[in-house]
C-alpha cells in the first residue's frame, strides 16, 4: 500500500505560491491500478515524484509499505557518461537484482544493438525513452509509476514488445498513471482520481472521474 497522510506541497513561483497538495489524504491499494487526471500545470510530475520518494512533502507523511518504482521517463537515476549496459548493471545492484539478467533483459527489449554499449549522453530522446522503459520493466516492483503514458517512441517493434509486457505485469502488479488526457488512462486504470486545487478527489471508476474533470476543465 502507498499512503499519503495529510500531505501538503507547494512552490513559490516568483510571483505567487502554487499549491500542489493541501493536507491531502489518500491511499493506493495493491491490486487496484489507479489513473489520476490532472490539468497541465497542476503538479502531475511533482505528485508522481512524491510517490516515488524523489520529492519530499512540506508537511504530512508518505508511507510506502511496498516496492514503488521510479517514474517512467525519469532520467535522474541513470548516468549520461555511462553506457546502457553499465547503467543497467549499476541499477540492478542498487535494487539487489542479478546484473546479468537486467542487462540481458534491457538489451533484448530496447533493441539498441551497438548503441547499448555507447554512453547514454549520445542517445536521442527516443532511444533514452526505450532504455529507461526497458529498465523499469526489468526491475521488480509492486507499484509502477507512469507520468503521461507510454514513452514517445516511433519504434513499432519496441512499442509492441513493451506494451505486451506491461499488460502482463498488470495482472500481478499495480500501476499509477497520471495524465491530463482521460484516453491515456483507459487501458490501465481500474479506479480513478482528479487532482484539483490541491486535493485528490477519488472515484471508483474513470467515467465518474471524467465527469468532474470535464466540468472543471471545459465548463
Amino acid at each position: 500500500m502507498l499512503e499519503f497522510d495529510t500531505v501538503s506541497k507547494s512552490f513559490w513561483t516568483g510571483t505567487q505560491r502554487k499549491v500542489i497538495l493541501d493536507r491531502a489524504s489518500f491511499r493506493v491499494e495493491l491490486g487496484r491500478s489507479m489513473g489520476i487526471l490532472a490539468p497541465n500545470g497542476t503538479g502531475k510530475t511533482t505528485l508522481i515524484n512524491m510517490m516515488a520518494g524523489l520529492e519530499k512533502p512540506d508537511e504530512g507523511t508518505i508511507r510506502r509499505n511496498c516496492r514503488v518504482s521510479f517514474p517512467l521517463g525519469f532520467m535522474g537515476g541513470v548516468i549520461g557518461r555511462l553506457s546502457a549496459m553499465e547503467n543497467a548493471r549499476y541499477i540492478a545492484r542498487l535494487y539487489g537484482l542479478d546484473p546479468d539478467y537486467v542487462e540481458a533483459f534491457c538489451r533484448w527489449l530496447c533493441g539498441l544493438e551497438e548503441y547499448f554499449d555507447q554512453p547514454l549522453g549520445t542517445y536521442s530522446s527516443g532511444m533514452k525513452a526505450r532504455f529507461t522503459f526497458s529498465l523499469l520493466l526489468a526491475l521488480d516492483f509492486d507499484i509502477y509509476l507512469i507520468d503521461e503514458g507510454m514513452p514517445s517512441t516511433t519504434d513499432v517493434e519496441f512499442n509492441r514488445k513493451a506494451g505486451e509486457i506491461l499488460q502482463e505485469r498488470l495482472r500481478t502488479t499495480t500501476i499509477v498513471i497520471v495524465s491530463h488526457q482521460p484516453k491515456t488512462l483507459e487501458k490501465f486504470a481500474t479506479s480513478a482520481a482528479v487532482l484539483l486545487d490541491g486535493q485528490l478527489h477519488m472515484f471508483d471508476t474513470l467515467e465518474e472521474a471524467k465527469v468532474l474533470y470535464d466540468y472543471e476543465t471545459q465548463g
